[in-house]
């Protein structure tokens, strides 16, 4: 067999995911500290797994609705009015997803012809641009720097459009950046975009992970902005449910419903237990205020400043992250690039982090050190940092 003439080039040309190459070689080493993952290192809430459990115990094992379960929907929409101030339908608006990185694929698939070009801010999360390139469109990066902020400005995203734009994709809170994107810069994008055709992705997986005194802003609240826009967010991060794959779509009815279509043709529908577990969460969530997510991001909050602060006294010009749980400091005075930074504090001093460039091209001269780690672990890291930093 040629598997050179049988395999789908666009997909083969594709290279594996940078952070999970270094997940891979720490699985194989021990007493490694990690702030590789983006993952909670809390557990899910014990009530989110008991109705589980208690769905599980009483039959509830068979396919639900290609849309999900109507009450989680009805719940999500009512998450998405009271949090982000933004109306679904939950009958034909609302899909609940395997993962919000589902409703990344499913949207590039709904809407991406040949030759369609989709604007990505560089650097950015790992999977954009390859479900870009499976869906057979031109993934076209928007630089972004740590003097902004990491921020989309308006000019870069306007010189970036051409009669091919198709879509934007608008990943605030960011990975890896840990940037924001508060409501001014959010209606500055929104000017650029008055006219146009171009359909806008929100990944708001990150919406509850801000920090500071203004919440997250949702591009879908924007006025005239909900028609263009598609809203993913999921419960992976916030919620402590990585491990469920429970993510959601929302969006016009018109466009929900191919993503509904391509989603029924190859998942069908997400796992029922998930899909209780989440339901779980929302009314737990809403009768307690919110508690467990509250107490979460008050962790995330301690743990960035603490890992600023100790990268900053390690002698790395380190950007203050609002969003997200994650830090993004610049290496590039180490003379190093950040993939043998990367390599050589993993082997010298146990310490794993992600390079950045597998974020992006810009995102070359940092690393991406997660903040989901225990404070002793974060304290243990950052000394060990200092000292792999102050020894080149």
């Amino acid at each position: 067999m040629n598997y050179d003439q049988i395999l789908c080039k666009r997909v083969a040309d594709v290279p594996p995911s940078g952070i999970r190459k270094f997940f891979d070689i720490v699985s194989e080493m021990q007493d490694v500290i990690s702030l590789s993952v983006g993952e909670p290192d809390f557990h899910t809430p014990w009530a989110y797994t008991d109705a589980a459990i208690y769905s599980l115990r009483h039959g509830h094992t068979h396919y639900t609705s290609n849309w999900g379960l109507m009450e989680l929907r009805r719940q999500i929409a009512r998450y998405e009015a009271e949090r982000f101030g933004v109306e679904y339908n939950p009958a034909n608006e609302i899909l609940v997803t395997v993962g919000a990185s589902e409703g990344i694929d499913l949207a590039m698939r709904a809407i991406i012809e040949p030759g369609d070009e989709v604007i990505v801010p560089d650097p950015s999360y790992v999977s954009y641009m390859p479900c870009i390139s499976f869906a057979g469109g031109t993934c076209v990066t928007v630089p972004t720097c740590q003097e902004d902020g990491f921020k989309l400005r308006p000019e870069a995203l306007q010189a970036a459009i051409t009669p091919k734009t198709k879509a934007l994709i608008l990943p605030y809170p960011n990975n890896p950046t840990g940037a924001v994107m508060r409501k001014e810069d959010l209606e500055a994008i929104a000017r650029v975009l008055e006219g146009t055709n171009i359909l806008v992705i929100s990944d708001e997986i990150y919406a509850e992970l801000t920090y500071g005194d203004q919440p997250h802003v949702s591009f879908a609240s924007i006025p005239g902005m909900w028609e263009r826009t598609v809203t993913l967010n999921g419960f992976s991060k916030a919620f402590a449910m990585t491990g469920w794959r429970m993510g959601y779509a929302c969006g016009p009815r018109i466009l929900m419903a191919v993503m509904c279509k391509i989603h029924q043709y190859t998942m069908l529908c997400a796992p029922i237990s998930g899909q209780y577990a989440a339901l779980e969460g929302l009314k737990v969530g809403f009768e307690n205020g919110f508690a467990d997510v509250r107490r979460m991001v008050d962790a995330y909050d301690r743990r960035r400043r603490m890992m600023v602060e100790g990268l900053r006294a390690a002698g790395l010009k380190c950007h203050e992250p609002m969003g997200a749980f994650y830090v993004f400091p610049s290496i590039r005075e180490t003379g190093l690039t950040s993939q043998k930074f990367c390599e050589r504090l993993l082997m010298e001093k146990q310490v794993a982090v992600v390079p950045g460039d597998a974020f992006g091209s810009l995102g070359e001269g940092h690393i991406r050190c997660s903040c989901a780690a225990s404070n002793q672990n974060i304290a243990e890291a950052v000394k060990r940092i200092g000292e792999f930093v102050r020894s080149l």
